[in-house]
């Protein structure tokens, strides 16, 4: 099989836009969207490939990028290492320079476009912010809702709503007046034993909840497949969308009611510590992790830390944004970019 180093980037305006680009009809996956790229030379080095194809194809010169993503995705006819970077900053005019269409999106429309399948987990990080906040566990609700007020003024805007004192209708209702609140001033995430009601609002999965869910999954698959194959694990880079049917029978398994709004895109997230875990929340398709902990913490002082190096092997065992967790701030975001991952998570040090 074809191995194919191919440069792409996510190129984004003053206005948070992000530019797409159309496939010729003749080309392999022709009629798609795509983002701009094209493939690396040999021998030529990744900035450099970058720059040069964004200036071939749009005629611009790239002034300000870092890297994003790097997945693999086997086609029938060919594997294909995708090497994503995020440009913010360039000079010129971006057009389509060799006659291909070109259009600038908001980030929530870009699942209204059709890309070709290797650009699912390029999508999702193009969407998602570089922090992920958790709000620490607290009873004084004034003081919640000046800590996320402080939040918003901040410029975060992915916010896990994590309250382990609070469960079952506690927690709703909390939930409630949160989105009351702040509403869509944040893409909020909501942990629990059931999926979101709330329109929009994304379900961070515990590790304990992923392994149900996968399990569950497996099991499924198992009795459909007449030769008994199921869903190994084990290192798999991607893994495909979880399809409806599947996040049913997985909330079942987890003691979850199905989602009660089936037409309104939203995020499913996981915790994961380890490459099993990992390998699980790829299979089911999952939007993005955290892994953790990074470094010791002072709330899990006796935990397994990953370090800096196996958090890089782990993250490029998998086809998906990864936000680190434990121990890490935003002023370690450049190295939690070159580990490959999507940015930080965390409570103390966003929250702060």
């Amino acid at each position: 099989m074809r191995r194919i180093h191919v440069i792409a980037a996510v190129i984004r305006d003053a206005q948070h836009r992000i530019l797409i680009a159309k496939r010729p009809e003749h080309a392999h996956q022709g009629g798609l969207w795509e983002f701009p790229g094209g493939k690396l030379e040999d021998g030529e080095a990744r900035f450099d490939g970058l720059a040069r194809e964004l200036h071939e194809e749009l005629g611009i010169r790239v002034t300000e990028a870092r890297p994003l993503l790097d997945i693999r995705h086997d086609y029938p006819d060919k594997s294909v290492r995708l090497d994503v970077w995020l440009v913010t900053g360039f000079e010129g005019q971006a057009h389509g320079a060799e006659g291909q269409p070109v259009r600038w999106v908001a980030a929530a429309e870009l699942d209204e476009h059709e890309f070709p399948a290797a650009n699912g987990p390029i999508v999702r990080a193009a969407q998602l912010p570089e922090r992920y906040l958790i709000t620490p566990d607290m009873t004084d609700e004034p003081a919640l809702f000046a800590g996320l007020q402080r939040a918003r003024e901040a410029g975060i805007r992915l916010v896990q709503l994590r309250q382990t004192g609070l469960s079952g209708q506690a927690y709703q209702s909390l939930v409630e007046r949160v989105l009351g609140e702040f509403g869509s001033a944040f893409q909020w995430m909501v942990k629990g034993d059931e999926a979101p009601a709330w329109p929009g609002v994304g379900w961070h999965l515990t590790s304990r909840q992923l392994r149900a869910m996968w399990e569950q999954r497996v099991a499924q698959s198992e009795v459909v497949n007449a030769e008994g194959v199921g869903l190994a694990g084990g290192g798999h880079r991607g893994g495909a969308p979880l399809p409806q049917g599947d996040l049913e029978a997985g909330q079942a398994a987890v003691g979850a009611a199905p989602r009660r709004d089936d037409t309104t895109p939203r995020l499913l997230a996981a915790s994961c510590h380890d490459a099993e875990e990992l390998a699980m929340a790829a299979e089911l398709g999952v939007d993005f992790v955290t892994l953790s902990p990074v470094n010791s913490t002072p709330s899990h002082p006796d935990a397994d830390s990953l370090g800096w190096e196996r958090a890089g092997e782990l993250i490029d065992s998998v086809n998906m944004p990864v936000y680190l967790l434990g121990g890490i701030s935003p002023a370690d975001l450049s190295q939690t970019f070159e580990a490959g991952a999507q940015g930080v998570a965390g409570i103390r040090q966003l929250w702060d």
